[in-house]
């Protein structure tokens, strides 16, 4: 008999709901994966507020270093979350923005905020 897996309330009809251990093919490690680290919300929070300059996350984030910045960046990028768009001229210019699969981390994020808002 072929193991059939039994939607449960929260959790996926899909068998790697019951993976006995972590796997980085699971869809919520790499969801998780993408938003590690500290600040990266708030990177992200800036940028669904629509396409920003590097100087531009600064200035909304200013507790925020530039390493750490440039390290979120490039580690949302490298996730597909992001993308880098380097425009021409003197200096030349780089601009963040979302990409669809970034921009639909917004509900995510929101159904975080909520349930972390409900906290006893």
């Amino acid at each position: 008999m072929a193991h059939q897996t039994v939607s449960r309330p929260g959790l996926p009809a899909d068998p790697r709901a019951d993976a006995a251990a972590p796997s980085p093919s699971c869809p919520v490690e790499i969801a998780l994966d993408a938003l590690r680290g500290r600040w990266t919300t708030l990177v992200i929070r800036e940028l669904l507020r629509g396409d920003r300059s590097f100087t531009a996350l600064r200035d909304a984030l200013p507790a925020l270093s530039d390493k750490v910045l440039a390290d979120r960046l490039a580690h949302l990028v490298r996730a597909g979350v992001a993308e880098r768009h380097r425009e021409p001229g003197v200096p030349p210019r780089t601009r963040y923005s979302l990409t669809e699969r970034g921009r639909r981390l917004g509900p995510v994020l929101q159904a975080l905020w909520d349930w972390g808002a409900a906290a006893p």
